[in-house]
């Protein structure tokens, strides 16, 4: 049995709440706003095999894919099993650590890093939330439209409600520890065209599945030479 005393020896300097849910799987894991709203946020989804939900991301993802705030790397790992080429990113070195000890392939750093083989990924992942990353989903779509090929996709997962939001957050367990304060933005559907058409980028698909919602994006000037129903093909690793 872990007492509260051994949770707290458990909590080194540099980890976060967000670090240790990943560690040990655990939960409930907290977004709180600087406003005082607390998003609970899907761990054990993390750390479990993919969704009916996630298996429709999967289903539209032609490799190579990456996939931007892999978490434990569960999309990278179900990929691969595919026969797909797909490698994960995420800054944080205990979800990296996950990926790769679990088979998958994952790379510390921030999609606004230097990343290999920029603008030759056919599918970018940007789910479980991911929009928000930065708090600037204008950037981020800006960057991540620069990574993927002139034929690629990004798969977003949106906010199920209509909503537009760039906030500061923290992650915070469920005895109101809390990791380092950081910009966040919440995006839905309507808020995710506007953003896209303002880079040239065409929302090509847009589905839900159970209370999740997702839509796929292309560079306007390719994606009419591609159909929304192309079958998912194995991707090689980019050169």
């Amino acid at each position: 049995m872990t007492t509260d005393e051994d949770e707290d020896e458990l909590y080194d300097a540099d980890e976060d709440p967000y670090a240790l849910a990943l560690r040990f799987g655990r939960g409930p894991v907290y977004l709180r706003l600087v406003d005082g709203r607390r998003i609970r946020m899907p761990v054990h989804r993390w750390h479990d095999q993919p969704t009916v939900a996630d298996k429709t991301v999967l289903e539209r993802c032609a490799g190579p894919v990456l996939d931007v705030g892999c978490g434990p790397g569960r999309m990278c790992r179900a990929l691969q099993s595919r026969g797909v080429f797909a490698l994960g990113v995420d800054i944080a070195p205990r979800a990296v650590a996950l990926t790769t000890a679990l088979g998958g392939l994952a790379l510390c750093r921030s999609v606004f890093d230097r990343l290999p083989a920029e603008r030759g990924w056919q599918t970018l992942l940007l789910i479980d939330g991911n929009i928000g990353i930065g708090g600037d989903p204008h950037s981020l779509l800006r960057r991540c439209g620069g990574l993927i090929a002139p034929t690629g996709r990004l798969v977003v997962e949106v906010d199920p409600h209509d909503v537009e939001e760039l906030c500061i957050a923290r992650f915070e367990d469920r005895h109101g520890r809390s990791g380092p304060l950081f910009p966040w933005a919440r995006l839905g559907r309507r808020a995710l065209h506007r953003v896209a058409e303002d880079l040239a980028l065409g929302v090509t698909d847009q589905w839900t599945s159970g209370h999740r919602s997702f839509a796929t994006l292309a560079h306007q000037e390719s994606s009419s030479d591609r159909s929304d129903a192309e079958s998912p093909c194995r991707g090689t690793p980019p050169g």
